[in-house]
């Protein structure tokens, strides 16, 4: 069963003249900055917030902060069924992979793999499988099982060959702290990833990413305002070097500042127990065009088209073959 499908990388350099494939998800952060009138100003300004908090936190050695520079390629994995039919292909998932260049040296150093995460069977899963469940039992109702394929299929794909030919290293997903949940500073601080917030409840995110094997930590980095959900797997601050901590961060932190200015674009930091929040009005602007309501609306188009293109004509051998994966390890 598991040779009923295959996965494929393709990769695409996210620069100043990125413009999406025709796989990529609408709705995916890197889609969103490259579209509109100003797309070229928006790309140019965000790599160069990346590159300036990257020298920030990388400052030894680097009296005029311009030592390093980052590339980003875009890591798009996709499913091939071995059945025929027009819909044998799928787009599954796109991570972003970091090259560090010291200029100085001359040397590259290998960043870190996953940072932003895109998938159109979570789009299915939160924009069409969880509303309608909740919709027939009048209630908020999570669907039995939820997140079990996304997470079995995510998995497998680390353990492809595909995956396994291209990077060494398990992947580190950054995302933004959930706003309905509070966090408290701990004494533990990490010279790079900075002050370790705590939570006494897991979000239907983090339960979510722990379906794909990740554990979940919140560190607030160095000159940051608000902490950042770091997922993985290992041990995160062991496992990586601090060049390829402070990659992650600044990549990840600047596209928050776009996405959401409100928490990590706001003017004070984040107090010793905080809970965020997208309604206070105390940020500022990034002044790169983001459309955060479009998104929102497109997430329901792309879990509709993952629902007729993937779970409908592969849902009995995707079902199949997910009975007899294993369930992450808790």
């Amino acid at each position: 069963m598991a040779n009923d499908f295959t996965f494929h990388i393709t990769t695409t350099r996210f620069d100043e003249d990125y413009s999406p494939s025709s796989d990529s998800r609408i709705t995916t952060n890197f889609a969103n900055l490259a579209r509109g009138e100003h797309r070229q100003q928006n790309l140019r300004n965000a790599l160069t917030m990346i590159d300036r908090r990257f020298n920030d936190l990388a400052h030894w050695d680097n009296p005029a902060r311009d030592r390093y520079t980052l590339e980003l390629d875009i890591i798009s994995a996709g499913l091939e069924f071995e059945a025929e039919g027009e819909d044998k292909r799928f787009p599954l998932l796109e991570v972003l992979d970091i090259q560090i260049v010291d200029r100085v040296s001359g040397r590259r150093h290998h960043g870190i793999v996953g940072n932003n995460f895109s998938s159109y069977v979570r789009d299915y899963d939160f924009s069409v499988l969880l509303p309608a469940v909740t919709e027939a039992a009048g209630t908020f109702t999570l669907p039995e099982d939820f997140g079990g394929l996304h997470g079995k299929l995510f998995r497998r794909f680390l353990a492809s060959e595909a995956y396994r030919e291209r990077f060494t290293t398990s992947p580190v997903i950054c995302i933004s702290v959930s706003t309905s949940k509070e966090y408290r500073c701990s004494e533990n601080h990490h010279p790079v990833l900075g002050v370790e917030y705590l939570q006494d409840d897991h979000s239907l995110t983090d339960e979510y990413f722990g379906r794909m094997g990740l554990q979940v930590r919140y560190f607030m980095p160095p000159g940051s305002v608000a902490p950042l959900a770091f997922y993985f797997e290992g041990d995160l601050l062991n496992d990586y070097t601090d060049l390829q901590l402070i990659g992650t961060i600044a990549t990840m932190e600047t596209f928050q500042k776009i996405y959401r200015p409100e928490v990590y674009n706001a003017n004070s930091a984040a107090a010793s127990i905080y809970r965020p929040s997208l309604g206070q009005n105390d940020y500022s602007s990034t002044q790169i065009a983001y459309d955060r309501e479009e998104r929102s609306q497109l997430a329901l188009a792309q879990g509709k088209h993952t629902e007729e293109h993937f779970m409908k004509p592969h849902g009995e051998v995707l079902a199949q073959w997910a009975a007899g994966y294993p369930v992450a390890a808790a």
